[in-house]
Parts: structure tokens; C-alpha cells; sequence
């Protein structure tokens, strides 16, 4: 299991509205309460719409080949909508695969502060800690 921080990009523009899919029952990631509330923080501070929700998705990119990537956007057919401790999260079906099992957390500490993954499914890290490998 790895621990990777990041944190919540700002959308880019209100996109249209799209029809929102019942949420799902059971959630393949968890948002601890400290996380869920960080969210609920960010889009109150950041005045952030409520048809927007969290995406957590998985990009190519850094050292050791993916990265994860945190920002509001609405829905598309293509997602899977999950509801962790009062927040929705949204997750395109290619990234679920590398995220399922996942826990993200929010943590502050000298380093500085930021959403930590401990993602069951990564085998390795880089030497930076911001990328994985699956």
C-alpha cells in the first residue's frame, strides 16, 4: 500500500448541467470524515456549485507512470457516482480499476497539507512520492 498527497484542483468553468444517477450503495472509495470535510470546506470557500461534484480519477504521468488528479466537475454517462460521508464523488470507469479499496484522507503536518491515498492496489512509488505504479 502507498500514501500519495495531493490536492483539489479548481474547476476551469460552470459546464452545462447533466442528469445526475442515483448513488451507488456501496462505495469501492472511502473519504474519511476529516477528507469530507475538507471537501465540504473547499467548495463552500471556493463558492463551488452544487451540481459540481468531487472527480477522483487516475492520469499518466510522473516517475513512476500514474498520478492521481482531485477537482469538481459534473457528470457524465460515462461515471460512476459514489457517496462517501456526505460527498459525492464521481469516477470514470478507467480510473475505478486502479482505485478500488481506495481511502483518501485529509492530513496536515510539516511538510505541509494535502489529500493522502492509501491505495491497496499500487505496488510501487517514485522517490518524490507523487506517482505510482500499478
Amino acid at each position: 500500500m502507498s500514501v500519495i498527497t495531493t490536492n483539489i484542483r479548481k474547476p476551469d468553468a460552470a459546464p452545462e448541467q447533466l442528469p445526475v444517477v442515483p448513488v451507488a450503495a456501496a462505495s469501492p472509495i472511502l473519504l474519511t470524515e476529516v477528507a469530507a470535510k475538507k471537501v465540504q470546506e473547499i467548495r463552500e470557500s471556493e463558492s463551488i456549485e452544487e451540481s459540481m461534484f468531487l472527480r477522483v480519477r487516475i492520469v499518466g504521468g510522473g516517475c513512476s507512470g500514474f498520478s492521481y488528479d482531485l477537482y469538481f466537475d459534473t457528470i457524465t454517462p460515462m461515471d460512476k457516482q459514489l457517496l462517501s460521508n456526505g460527498v459525492t464523488v464521481i469516477i470514470d470507469q478507467m480510473s475505478l480499476q486502479y482505485l478500488r479499496g481506495t481511502e483518501i484522507d485529509y492530513v496536515e503536518g510539516l511538510q505541509g497539507a494535502g489529500f493522502k491515498f492509501n491505495n491497496p492496489n499500487v505496488k510501487s512509488t517514485c522517490g518524490c512520492g507523487s506517482s505510482f505504479s500499478v
